[in-house]
């Protein structure tokens, strides 16, 4: 399985992802020409040499009509710009967008392969949505400054596209270290990790640390948020290429995402089944059994009608587990099922990697469950969004999913 592992313990940002991304890529002064070939409004990328603390990477600079970002004007501690408001105009005199502007740009002017645009658009989706929560402005009055202008268009644009050429079948990453103390903004001073970081990074793991200063910022959140299917130490693979995507600030650690591309063994787990055959049970009392098992954390249980001694028709409860759980299920069946013996197997099973995304739509959030590996990809909505939308709506489950489809 083709493993892309990225290491964020120095944060992440949109112009270090997009150079550890471009150090894995086999021609990437090629890639280079093709991103700046894309046709974002008067964005030029560019690449140097860099290092920290004796590690050799690449440092990406986006210039926008000539004019680099000053990655300390605005007293943050990355180049990439992003929003901590929206009411206040950008320091170096850009525009507001909204998102609608955004997408307008992305799916009408960028030449970029739809599946790409679609990654960008929800992408800077998620930070909208981040943005309308922490200011409580719905998410069409948002109007991006920092997070809007062409610098972190480049970045958001940068990271999806360099992702889909290198095309891993498996995105996992460290969790992610957000820095300490304070960042400066154009309402004040804000606690870091800044309220909008925060609030893209729930459900990733994270932590702060010594170092005083903002690691991880909005745009960097959510591309991790968007991509990374698992989060943990690195798995075990044999690594082919490494990336070191640098930042522009010196820190006693090397301020780097480290990204590495290799070979991962295909999933697989180790679990137990436990098997009993019963008799004198009513349905209601197996209904109850099954209940109880699956509410205690059981992978999976069901029940098979099977015709027993004397021809009696029985059921046959089949329980899978953990095997360091099998114990207490065993313990479970005795008590809510009149088996006096249960048979237990341990087996090997092959499976996909699985991950629960949040997507954002005109309907509110929808979470997404996605299944990858061997070859094959799998999504499905989680059911109980499906159910909140038809009842606000007055429509069908069929007709909610393809609403849903229809913004792919």
């Amino acid at each position: 399985m083709k493993t892309l592992y990225l290491e964020c313990g120095m944060g992440a940002a949109g112009d270090m992802l997009t150079a550890a991304l471009l150090e894995l890529c086999d021609e990437p002064g090629k890639k280079l020409e093709k991103l700046n070939s894309l046709g974002i409004p008067g964005v030029v990328f560019s690449a140097e040499v860099s290092e920290k603390c004796g590690i050799r990477g690449t440092g990406v600079r986006v210039s926008v009509n000539g004019t680099e970002e000053d990655p300390y004007g605005h007293h943050h501690d990355r180049a990439e710009g992003h929003s901590h408001g929206h009411h206040e105009h950008h320091e170096h005199g850009h525009s507001h967008s909204d998102l609608g502007s955004i997408e307008h740009i992305v799916n009408d002017h960028l030449d970029l392969p739809e599946n790409v645009k679609k990654d960008v658009v929800s992408v800077f989706g998620l930070i909208a949505e981040a943005e309308s929560h922490v200011h409580g402005v719905p998410v069409p009055e948002i109007h991006f400054h920092e997070v809007g202008t062409m610098d972190a268009v480049a970045d958001v644009t940068a990271v999806c596209l360099l992702m889909n050429e290198l095309s891993p079948d498996r995105i996992t990453a460290s969790p992610v270290h957000v820095g300490s103390g304070q960042v400066r903004c154009a309402h004040g001073i804000l606690p870091v990790p800044a309220p909008a970081t925060a609030y893209i990074l729930r459900g990733v793991p994270s932590y702060g640390g010594s170092i005083g200063s903002e690691l991880c910022t909005p745009t960097g959140a959510a591309l991790i948020k968007y991509f990374v299917s698992s989060f943990g130490p690195m798995p075990v693979m044999s690594t082919e290429k490494i990336g070191y995507g640098m930042g522009k600030k010196d820190f006693p650690a090397a301020n780097c995402v480290r990204a590495m591309l290799g070979d991962s063994p295909d999933e697989t787990d180790t679990v137990t089944e436990l098997s009993c055959n019963v008799d004198d049970m009513t349905a209601e009392a197996v209904g109850y059994a099954v209940e109880k098992l699956l509410g205690e954390g059981a992978l999976d249980v069901y029940t098979v009608p099977v015709m027993m001694k004397k021809g009696r028709p029985g059921t046959l409860i089949k329980t899978l587990c953990r095997p360091e759980d099998q114990d207490r299920f065993v313990r479970i069946l005795f008590s809510h099922t009149s088996t006096i013996g249960i048979r237990k197997t341990e087996m090997s099973r092959f499976i996909l990697s699985r991950s629960l995304e949040t997507i954002v739509t005109p309907y509110g959030e929808v979470r997404q469950k996605v299944s990858s590996g061997y070859g094959a990809k799998k999504t499905k909505y989680e059911y109980a969004d499906l159910a909140r939308i038809a009842d606000e709506r007055g429509i069908g489950i069929a007709e909610v999913t393809k609403l849903l489809d229809e913004l792919k």
